[in-house]
C-alpha cells in the first residue's frame, strides 16, 4: 500500500477550526472510571492543534458515567458511616443488597422505568460533570492550554437570541486560544430526547450541531470502533468503509455500545447532518478513540499518515469528488479492472439499445450535447480553472497546460462540430456492397459499430466531447480514462454529457453508455480486458501511446508522434511560405499537427525565401534550431540535438535539402507519418509529385499542416489521428469507428448448402453484383 496520503485526507489538515467529539466509551473505562491514558492522549493532541494555530471545539461525553461511579462511592460511604453509628435500619440494610441504580431510582415518583432512568442519569450527570471538568482542567494545564466548560440544552439552539450569545461566547473563547468543552446539561434536560428540528438527543447530534453553528470545517467523532463498517464489526466478513457516500454506501447496523446513548446509526446520522449542503463543515471522520494517535493522524500537521476512520463529505462538493477518486485508487488492482469491466459491459448494453433505435434518437442526443456545452459553459470553465490552477502549482509542463486549457472559443467549436455530426446522414446500416449468391439469395455488407471503445487521453479535456459525440453517432459504447491533470474538467464534462444523453434520448438511453474511469489504478489492468473492450484509442504523449501499444492485445488506433514537416520548394514565394510556416507552427504549437521541422530547398537561401521565412517565424516568437546544413550556411545560431523530435511549443528545427528527393527521404526517415505539406508555385509539377510519393496519413500542397483535423475535414469531430494502416488513417471520424457485418437473406423459400453440391446440384451460384 502506498504511504502517500490521499488528497481528500490531506485536505482535512488545512482546516483552521475543527470540532472533536469523544464518546463515553472513549473517555471512560467499562466500570465508569475515567480512562486517564485516552484522556491524556486527547488533551495532548488537542494542545498540539491549538499550538499549530487550529481552533478546537471539544464535545465530551462521560459525565453520567463518572457520576454513577461517584454517587455509588458516596452512597457506600454514607451507609458505612450509618452502620458505624448504629443508625441503619433493617430495611436500609436490605436495600443495600440491591443495585445503587435501583436504590436511587426508587426514590423518584412516578415509578415508570424510563422516567426513573432519566432522573437517575440527571443526578449522575450533575455529580460527574464537576469531576470530569476538574480532570480535563488538570490534563490541559499540563499542556499549557486553558479549557472552559459550556453546558447546553435544546433551547440554546432553538432560541435565536440564546444561540447568538452562544456563538459569540464560542468565538471569543477560541480567539483567546481557550478550548470550549461542550456537553449537554443533563441535570436540566434529564436526557429527555428532542424533536427533529435542529436539536439533539445525544452527543453525536450535539457535536454535529456545534460543527454547523460554530463554523467548524471538520468534525471528528471518536468512538469505540475504527469507523463505519458495512456489517457489524463483530462479523468476520465485515469491511471498514474508508469513505461513506450518502445514498450509495450500504451499512448493516449492529448493537450499540453498552456505555453511551448513541450507536453507529446515530453517528452516521450526525455525520450526514454535519456535512449537509450549506454547512461550513465540509467533512466528518468517524474513527477509533482507543487509538491514541487518531486526532493527530486525521487533523495534525502534514506527514506520512495512514488514513484512519470513515470520511463523510458534503454531497456534490469537490472534496467528495476527490474522496471518490481516492477511494477508487485505494482498491486493489483486481478491483480496478473489475470497475472497468463492469462499466464496459454497461456501456455495451446501452450501445446495443441505441443501435436498435432510429437515427433520429442519436441526432437528438448530439444536438442536446451541443446545446449543453454552451448552456453550461460557465460550469465547465470553472472546473477547468481549478485544473489550470493545480497545473500552475504542480509546475506542469507548458505544452500540457496549453492542451489543458478550455476557452469559450473551444467550446463553441466543439458545439459546432457536434451540430455538424447531427446533420450528417446515418452512418449505420449503410449497404457497402450487395451480391446475389444464387436465385433468391442475397448477401449484403453493412456498416455497424465496433462495440466498446476505450479512449485514454492526457491533458485534453476538449477530447471528451468530440470522442463522445463520435461514439454516439456511430452507436458505440465508450470507456474514458483521462489524465489526472484534467480531473475537474473531465468530471464536469462527463456530467454535462451524461445529462444531455439522458435528456436527448428521453430517458431511453442511460448515461452508462459513456463511462469515466476515475481510478488511478494501473492502466495495464484495463488493457488486459480484451474480452469486453474492442478498440483502444490513445491520445497523448509518445510515451503513453508506445506503452499502450506494447501492453495490450486489444487493437490500438492512434499515433505515437506528431513530427510534421513543411517543405518549401524553390518555386515558392516568400510570402506564401512565410504564412504557411508561421500558421503551421504558431496556430496551436502543442497540437500533434503543428509543424516541427521546416525543410528549405537550397535555392531558397540564395533567392531570399529562406531568410524571409525564418525572420517571420522569429517575429512570431518561434525559436529556430538548425540542422547540420542550416548551421553550416548560418541560418540558425543553435543546433538541433535530434533530427526527429516533437517540440510541442514555439520551437522548430530548420534544415536545408538539395532536392525534392532529398526532402522526401528526410521526411520518411525522420517524420512520423502524420501530416506533411509542400509549399510551391501553383503550376509547379513538384506539388503533385510530393502528394503522390510522400507516405503519410495526410499530405498537403500549399496548405498548413493544421488542416489535419476532423472538424476541418468536415467529419464533425475526431477521436484522434491514426498513422497506422489498419483500419483507419488520418483524422478518425465516424467512419473510423465502424466495422461491417454480412447479412444473408433468402428472398423466397429456404436455402441450404447441400443443394449446391454433389454431382447433380439442385441449385447453382450466380455471384451477381447487385451494387
Amino acid at each position: 500500500m502506498s504511504t502517500t496520503e490521499p488528497p481528500s485526507r490531506a485536505a482535512l489538515r488545512r482546516a483552521r477550526r475543527v470540532c472533536v467529539k469523544a464518546g463515553t466509551s472513549v473517555v471512560a473505562n467499562e466500570n465508569g472510571s475515567p480512562s486517564l491514558t485516552r484522556l491524556g492522549a486527547i488533551a495532548e493532541q488537542i494542545a498540539e492543534l491549538c499550538n499549530g494555530g487550529v481552533e478546537v471545539i471539544f464535545v465530551s461525553s462521560g459525565a453520567v458515567g463518572m457520576g454513577k461511579r461517584l454517587l455509588r462511592k458516596q452512597s457506600n460511604l454514607l451507609m458505612s458511616f450509618r452502620d458505624l453509628q448504629g443508625e441503619s435500619t433493617s430495611n436500609e440494610k436490605l436495600l443495600r443488597t440491591k443495585s445503587f441504580e435501583s436504590l436511587l431510582a426508587g426514590t423518584v415518583r412516578p415509578h415508570s422505568s424510563a422516567e426513573k432512568k432519566k432522573f437517575y442519569d440527571s443526578a449522575c450527570a450533575s455529580a460527574g460533570q464537576f469531576e470530569m471538568m476538574n480532570l480535563y482542567s488538570n490534563l490541559f494545564a499540563q499542556c499549557d492550554v486553558s479549557p472552559s466548560q459550556i453546558l447546553v440544552t435544546q433551547t440554546d439552539f432553538t432560541d435565536e437570541r440564546r444561540l447568538h450569545n452562544l456563538k459569540y461566547a464560542i468565538d471569543r473563547l477560541l480567539g483567546l486560544g481557550i478550548v470550549p468543552i461542550i456537553n449537554e446539561n443533563d441535570a436540566v434536560s434529564a436526557n429527555l430526547g428532542y424533536g427533529p428540528d435542529d436539536v439533539f438527543s445525544d452527543n453525536d447530534s450535539l457535536a454535529a450541531l456545534c460543527a454547523r453553528h460554530f463554523g467548524a470545517e471538520v468534525l471528528l467523532l471518536l468512538t469505540d470502533v475504527p469507523g463505519v463498517y458495512d456489517r457489524p464489526p463483530s462479523d468476520p466478513s465485515s469491511k471498514l468503509l474508508p469513505f461513506y457516500k450518502s445514498g450509495e454506501s450500504s451499512v448493516e447496523i449492529g448493537a450499540k455500545s453498552a456505555q453511551g446513548r448513541g450507536g453507529m446509526a446515530s453517528k452516521i446520522d450526525a455525520a450526514l447532518s454535519a456535512v449537509q449542503p450549506g454547512s461550513p463543515c465540509s467533512a466528518c471522520v468517524v474513527a477509533a478513540g482507543s487509538d491514541l494517535n487518531t486526532i493527530r493522524a486525521v487533523l495534525g500537521p502534514s506527514g506520512r499518515h495512514k488514513s484512519k476512520g470513515t470520511l463523510f463529505c458534503t454531497p456534490g462538493s469537490d472534496l467528495e469528488q476527490q474522496a471518490l477518486l481516492d477511494y477508487a485508487a485505494s482498491n486493489s488492482d483486481e478491483n480496478v479492472s473489475d470497475e472497468a469491466r463492469r462499466k464496459a459491459v454497461a456501456a455495451r448494453t446501452e450501445a446495443r439499445k441505441l443501435l436498435a433505435m432510429p437515427h433520429s434518437v442519436r441526432q437528438d442526443i448530439l444536438k442536446e450535447m451541443a446545446s449543453a456545452l454552451l448552456a453550461r459553459k460557465s460550469e465547465l470553465l470553472e472546473a477547468n480553472a481549478k485544473d489550470m490552477s493545480a497545473a500552475e502549482t504542480e509546475e506542469v509542463a507548458s505544452t500540457l497546460k496549453n492542451r489543458l486549457k478550455l476557452t469559450e472559443d473551444k467550446l463553441a467549436t466543439l458545439a459546432a462540430g457536434l451540430e455538424q455530426l447531427a446533420d450528417m446522414a446515418d452512418p449505420l446500416n449503410v449497404v457497402k456492397s450487395k451480391r446475389e449468391l444464387a436465385d433468391n439469395l442475397e448477401l449484403s455488407l453493412v456498416t455497424v459499430p465496433i462495440g466498446v471503445l476505450m479512449i485514454i487521453f492526457e491533458s485534453r479535456p476538449d477530447s471528451m466531447p468530440q470522442i463522445t459525440a463520435l461514439a454516439i453517432a456511430s452507436g458505440n459504447g465508450l470507456l474514458l480514462k483521462g489524465g489526472k491533470e484534467a480531473l475537474y474538467s473531465n468530471q464536469a464534462i462527463h456530467e454535462v454529457l451524461g445529462d444531455a444523453i439522458e435528456k436527448g434520448s428521453g430517458g431511453k438511453i442511460k448515461r452508462d453508455i459513456i463511462a469515466l474511469i476515475t481510478s488511478r489504478g494501473q492502466v495495464a489492468d484495463m488493457l488486459a480486458l480484451d474480452e469486453v473492450i474492442d478498440l483502444v484509442i490513445p491520445r497523448g504523449s509518445n510515451a503513453l501511446v508506445s506503452y499502450i501499444k506494447a501492453n495490450t492485445r486489444i487493437p490500438v488506433l492512434g499515433h505515437a508522434d506528431g513530427v510534421c514537416h513543411v517543405y518549401v520548394d524553390s518555386s515558392a514565394s516568400a510570402d506564401n511560405a512565410s504564412k504557411i510556416a508561421v500558421d503551421a507552427k504558431t496556430d496551436y504549437p502543442s497540437a500533434c499537427n503543428a509543424m516541427e521541422t521546416l525543410l528549405l530547398h537550397e535555392d531558397c537561401i540564395s533567392n531570399g525565401v529562406g531568410p524571409t521565412v525564418l525572420m517571420a517565424l522569429r517575429a512570431a516568437g518561434v525559436k529556430c534550431l538548425g540542422g547540420p546544413r542550416a548551421m553550416k550556411v548560418g541560418l540558425c545560431d543553435t543546433a538541433a540535438l535530434e533530427r526527429k523530435f516533437e517540440y510541442g511549443d514555439l520551437t522548430c528545427q530548420v534544415e536545408v535539402v538539395s532536392s525534392l528527393d532529398e526532402a522526401i527521404d528526410w521526411i520518411h526517415a525522420y517524420g512520423s507519418g502524420h501530416t506533411e505539406t509542400i509549399v510551391c508555385s501553383e503550376d509547379s509539377p513538384v506539388g503533385e509529385e510530393f502528394i503522390k510519393r510522400v507516405d503519410a496519413a495526410c499530405v498537403f500542397k500549399n496548405a498548413s499542416t493544421r488542416f489535419a483535423d476532423g472538424y476541418r475535414f468536415g467529419l464533425g469531430a475526431e477521436v484522434g489521428i491514426a498513422t497506422g494502416r489498419i483500419h483507419a488513417r488520418g483524422p478518425v471520424g465516424v467512419q473510423g469507428l465502424l466495422t461491417t457485418k454480412w447479412q444473408l437473406r433468402s428472398t423466397k423459400g429456404i436455402h441450404y448448402v447441400s443443394e449446391f453440391g454433389g454431382n447433380d446440384p439442385k441449385k447453382s451460384y450466380t455471384h451477381k453484383e447487385l451494387m
